[in-house]
């Protein structure tokens, strides 16, 4: 099956998938990808989704008020799955969002019913973000809330929880590696997987979903949909979990000094964002180019073969840094980061550039704040460049050092008459060590 929906929002995506013939098997697609960890029937499923149109959805729980790149991936997925003509829905979870799925180590922190209702209206903003709404599969927006909110204790425990095993649901790893742990389970947190396999019933229901997509480690919570719909409809409906993306060296994926890299430019701004793509080791760029990018088979292939032949330009790195924050962030915010980037090493005018993206950029680097009347020598110090002022008048008395690339000469030189670009100024030591200046 190949067939693109009208009105799809985003061209150059549209463009780049009807080079490649290879999305006419979407399911193949995601296997070449490596987007396929576990999965119900294979053979059925490649079927399926070579055949009419099919319903299908992921879900999203608001545990904080932005997504993240675990979440990315699967927002691809449903992209890809939507590009092939297939019809999506994306949930956002105002009643699991105030459970919480058990996590390996300790049970959540629960937030207030306003928090949660608050933070469901961001995701649902990003989902729009990546899903068509336009043509004929737009994607729709669901609240499991919506089924869930009016739905009494005895009611759920008669009409679901009777269909629930403990001795299977005890089987599950994320309740199994919790039960083993000092921190134990709730009742609360064990009964997560009853709640998102009522989900699945409830959208098979109302819109005669038969797929939905999640991380390989949902798979209990995944395959608790399936089950339940087999027991109360009799149908056969199927889950896809994705693997967990991690780098090549077996670290965790998304983060960035303990903190996850949020989709979100007010939570992890566009120039941050750019820079940890950038920074994709060899070893990983090609499997984040397949699952994070719309290009095609043969431009990832090119890019592979310049990783072995001539790594040191970092080509792959610099377009897969250039592809996943135009996804995320826009065209124009790519633009803004790449000119900050090559201004702070001399390549552009610091003083033409966005201050809100200069500002970014400055905060990734060693940064200060002081006075305009500071001295450079002791800035060097405050910021990390040098270890003592005899070293930074070493440095400027050989001509290594410079504020907004241009040079210091003087050892005792202040701030004063030379900040221009809205009291950020950038400091250098040699050709690549640099720092970020802000005045009071």
């Amino acid at each position: 099956m190949r067939w693109y929906p009208d009105g799809v929002s985003d061209p150059t995506i549209l463009s780049t998938q009807q080079n490649d013939a290879s999305f006419a098997d979407v399911w193949e697609e995601l296997v070449w990808r490596g987007l396929v960890h576990v999965s119900t029937d294979q053979a059925a499923l490649k079927e399926l989704l070579a055949g009419e149109p099919i319903t299908y959805y992921c879900g999203f729980d608001p545990t904080a008020p932005s997504l993240h790149l675990g979440n990315l991936v699967q927002l691809l997925v449903m992209r890809r799955l939507q590009l092939a003509g297939h019809r999506p829905l994306g949930l956002v979870g105002g009643s699991t969002g105030l459970i919480g799925d058990p996590r390996p180590t300790a049970e959540r922190t629960l937030n207030t019913k306003e928090t949660v209702a608050e933070w469901v209206g961001y995701l649902q903003g990003q989902v729009s973000r990546f899903l068509s709404a336009e043509g004929r599969n737009p994607v729709r927006l669901v609240n499991n809330l919506d089924w869930t909110g009016g739905l009494s204790a005895i009611d759920f425990l008669r009409d679901i929880g009777k269909h629930y095993r403990v001795g299977t649901m005890l089987k599950k790893d994320a309740v199994a590696s919790r039960l083993n742990s000092d921190a134990g389970i709730s009742y609360t947190e064990f009964s997560y997987q009853i709640l998102q396999g009522f989900d699945y019933l409830e959208l098979y229901r109302q819109h005669g979903c038969v797929l939905q997509t999640g991380g390989s480690d949902q798979w209990g919570n995944l395959t608790s949909g399936t089950d339940l719909i087999h027991r109360v409809e009799g149908a056969s409906v199927h889950a896809i979990g994705t693997p967990l993306v991690t780098n090549a060296d077996g670290t965790k994926f998304g983060k960035s000094e303990g903190n996850a890299i949020w989709l979100d430019a007010s939570m992890c701004s566009p120039y941050a964002f750019y820079q940890f793509w950038l920074n994709t080791d060899d070893a990983d760029v090609i499997s984040r180019l397949k699952i994070f990018t719309f290009l095609s088979r043969e431009r990832i292939e090119q890019l592979g073969e310049l990783v072995e032949t001539e790594p040191f330009k970092r080509e792959a790195q610099r377009v897969l840094a250039s592809e996943v924050t135009t996804l995320v962030h826009g065209a124009d915010a790519t633009d803004a980061v790449i000119a900050a980037s090559r201004a702070l090493f001399g390549q552009g005018d610091l003083a033409a550039l966005d201050p809100a993206t200069l500002e970014a950029a400055l905060r990734e680097l060693p940064n200060t704040t002081s006075t305009a009347d500071a001295s450079i020598v002791q800035l060097l110090v405050d910021t990390g460049l040098v270890s003592s002022q005899s070293e930074g008048r070493r440095a400027i008395a050989q001509g290594g050092v410079s504020l907004d690339n241009v040079r210091i000469d003087d050892e005792a030189a202040t701030l004063d008459g030379r900040i221009t670009a809205g009291g950020m100024a950038v400091l250098r030591r040699g050709k690549k060590t640099l720092a970020g200046i802000f005045v009071k």
